[in-house]
């Protein structure tokens, strides 16, 4: 029996443009593919591990032709919309205090700063959730087994008890490996808000 629903925040939530984004990188990094060392650096700020002022240095050394605007612009060009429906979604679902809720992203401090900015009922969203993890900030960072590790113990939650929403296989995966159910979301035809029709199983 599912008491524990813990999602992911991008296409789950709020839609993601990740081709064009890498498309966008691409152009204005002038590149034909990312080196390792900046997919690093990336991995290394969305675990919390590098602050904002570094990660724009690190740029800026690199590509020195980019202002911090730029460099932010690219950053942030993944991130598009937040369907109001969502936001109804997971309010009902609160209301109704059936399940805890859980969010659980992979996040950096300038993408939520601009989902603050643009999304205006942001804290109305976080203020549905019982728990509210973003990588950043408790710097662990999916697929690693020691977030899901965390997420269960903070809540004392059970993994067979607990359905995880993510839309990136490799996630979905190491959360299955733990004994905890999942739902690998194909955002190009599924929404969350069919949770209850598409895993009709698990309820």
């Amino acid at each position: 029996m599912i008491k524990n629903l813990i999602f992911d925040f991008g296409d789950v939530f709020i839609n993601l443009d990740k081709v064009g984004a890498m498309q966008n990188a691409l152009q204005a990094f002038e590149v034909d593919a990312l080196p390792e060392e900046l997919v690093a650096i990336n991995t290394l700020y969305e675990q919390g591990l590098l602050e904002t002022n570094e990660f724009f240095e690190f740029y800026q050394e690199n590509f020195p032709k980019l202002t911090r605007d730029a460099i932010k612009n690219a950053w942030n060009f993944i991130l598009k919309d937040f369907p109001r429906k969502r936001l109804e979604f997971v309010q009902q679902l609160a209301s109704e205090k059936k399940y805890k809720l859980i969010l659980l992203s992979n996040t950096n401090e300038l993408h939520i700063d601009w989902i603050k900015e643009n999304v205006s009922f942001y804290e109305e969203f976080k203020a549905c959730f019982d728990a509210f993890y973003l990588s950043h900030e408790i710097q662990l960072r999916k697929p690693n087994a020691n977030i899901y590790k965390f997420v269960l113990a903070q809540n004392n939650i059970k993994a067979e008890e607990s359905l995880f929403i993510d839309d990136t296989l490799e996630n979905t995966e190491a959360a299955k490996q733990l004994g905890i159910h999942v739902w690998n979301i194909d955002e190009t035809k599924e929404n969350i808000i069919d949770l209850f029709t598409i895993k009709k199983d698990l309820f």
